[in-house]
């Protein structure tokens, strides 16, 4: 593999994560458990397809085939996404929404955090811009965390229950191979070892000050970088990509 054909890879990563959790949070609209908490989701949601259109239109140009990005976003198979598989989980109650949201911004929020850094000028640039955003995002989802798990007997229970059944996706978040071996070494890259140490310690603070525990990790699940994802990312896409697929030369 070569320098290009890991930075379009990394791309992928990036770009497909943020629009599949912007897809899945937009599911929400018209759907939130009170109007103010409904727009909230809704912009988080704007916020995420905003970053996955800008790192797929890097990532078409890096590839240099003369693809766009609504040609990634919407003509790829499930098995060539890229995309976390936490992202694709569906929302359940708003306690499964809430906590699969917090687990993914506290990694974003680190990852990106080092990404500010990369010696790829157009990811650094995406990178800080992106930040400011997810701070936000992880300040919601961090008030929510308290909200619920040290709430009512019904609200605990039901976002222990969320954490227990998402944690099992959380080791794919920090999987590493080749590509980031590449991108590391070139400096554009982030080392996610140094990502999960910093995560670790912040999911740990704010589950414990929810008066909520760390579920036992007895099954993990890994696979999104070689594009194995669970069984909810094909129906997801195939909601998603209905309309350009149907009518591929149509124009708004």
């Amino acid at each position: 593999m070569n320098l290009q054909e890991a930075k379009f890879e990394y791309l992928l990563r990036l770009g497909d994560s943020s629009l599949i959790i912007g897809h899945r949070l937009s599911e929400w609209c018209g759907h939130g458990p009170i109007l103010e908490e409904d727009i909230a989701l809704i912009n988080i949601a704007l916020d995420f397809v905003g970053n996955a259109s800008a790192l797929l239109t890097y990532a078409a140009q890096v590839e240099g085939k003369g693809r766009t990005e609504d040609d990634l976003a919407y003509l790829r198979s499930e098995r060539e996404y890229r995309n976390l598989l936490l992202t694709e989980q569906p929302n359940g109650d708003y306690a499964v929404t809430i906590a699969r949201q917090f687990l993914y911004d506290v990694y974003t929020f680190f990852l990106y955090e080092e990404l500010k850094t990369s010696k790829d000028e157009t990811i650094a640039a995406i990178a800080v811009k992106s930040h400011k955003e997810i701070t936000y995002h992880l300040r919601h989802t961090t008030e929510w965390m308290y909200r619920l798990g040290d709430g009512t007997e019904e609200s605990h229970k039901r976002m222990q229950t969320a954490l227990n059944d998402l944690w099992m996706y959380t080791p794919d978040l920090f999987d590493m191979n080749e590509v980031d071996a590449i991108l590391i070494n070139e400096g554009i890259a982030v080392d996610l070892n140094k990502v999960k140490e910093a995560w670790e310690k912040r999911v740990r603070e704010v589950i414990s000050e929810a008066k909520l525990e760390i579920p036992a990790a007895n099954i993990k699940q890994k696979g999104s970088r070689e594009g194995r994802h669970s069984e909810h990312l094909g129906f997801l896409l195939a909601e998603m990509q209905y309309i350009p697929r149907s009518y591929p030369n149509a124009n708004w």
